[in-house]
């Protein structure tokens, strides 16, 4: 879902992605917003950052009820004395899990006023595993790499939830169709667009894509709302038939 977020508005963000997801009720199993998308990207949005017992929480589980399935987006969030980028995967039962971004944006001076996650969360929701990552967290393919071990893969979906300005557009579009073909897994990335407080221009360019890299839906430079499914037996039939999984290096994230 690729909207315009509305700069520090938590609730007029609530409101308007609200309506954009709304008319998905029964269509989907999975909703994906942006990055902050109750803010924008700021540094300055840490001073209202909300806590794991106030609204846009309340919200997001509100939503997936509603929905009957799972939706996840980045939101600035305070836990004691540090505020985290924090991704929450909200599923209809009321069960949050939560992805704090590792790679803080320097370029931004993120790193100066968000507190870095340390582990890497994988997801199972109806049959897939997801790896949920945040923006920076892109160009870094050492912590999203797809390992293979006891029989299987660590996560069928890698997904970037992101504010990433169109002045680097072509990175954010080069990127992801690596990630996807290097995983041996599909690929969803989700940008917002306009323009936010900064004066910064969003292009959107948010993809859905099969693990070839291919596009399953791309959307353009608008507010636009796709649902995609994704073919299990596809994805798994393409790992059989191309298993470079097997010559893959061994190592450890840490």
């Amino acid at each position: 879902m690729q909207g315009a977020t509305r700069w520090h508005d938590p609730a007029g963000n609530r409101d308007y992605y609200g309506a954009l997801i709304e008319p998905l009720r029964g269509a989907t199993d999975l909703v994906v917003l942006p990055e902050t998308f109750t803010s924008g990207f700021s540094n300055e949005a840490i001073h209202a950052a909300e806590t794991m017992d106030g609204p846009t929480v309340a919200w997001l589980r509100e939503c997936a009820r509603a929905l009957a399935a799972a939706i996840t987006g980045s939101v600035q969030l305070r836990v004691g004395d540090k505020v985290f980028n924090r991704l929450l995967f909200v599923t209809p039962d009321g069960q949050v899990q939560h992805y704090d971004k590792r790679h803080l944006f320097r370029y931004a001076d993120e790193h100066k006023r968000y507190a870095a996650g340390s582990e890497r969360l994988i997801v199972q929701w109806r049959g897939w595993k997801i790896c949920p990552l945040v923006c920076y967290d892109l160009r870094f393919p050492v912590y999203s790499r797809n390992r293979h071990a006891d029989g299987g893969f660590d996560y069928d979906l890698v997904l970037y939830v992101a504010n990433w300005p169109s002045a680097r557009r072509h990175a954010w579009q080069t990127l992801l169709r690596a990630r996807a073909i290097e995983n041996l897994s599909y690929c969803i990335g989700v940008n917002r667009v306009g323009t936010d407080g900064n004066g910064l221009s969003y292009s959107g360019d948010s993809v859905v894509l099969d693990f070839l890299g291919q596009p399953l839906a791309e959307f353009g430079t608008q507010e636009q709302t796709a649902t995609v499914a994704l073919d299990p037996a596809a994805l798994s039939a393409h790992r059989e038939r191309f298993p470079a999984w097997m010559d893959a290096d061994a190592f450890a994230l840490t």
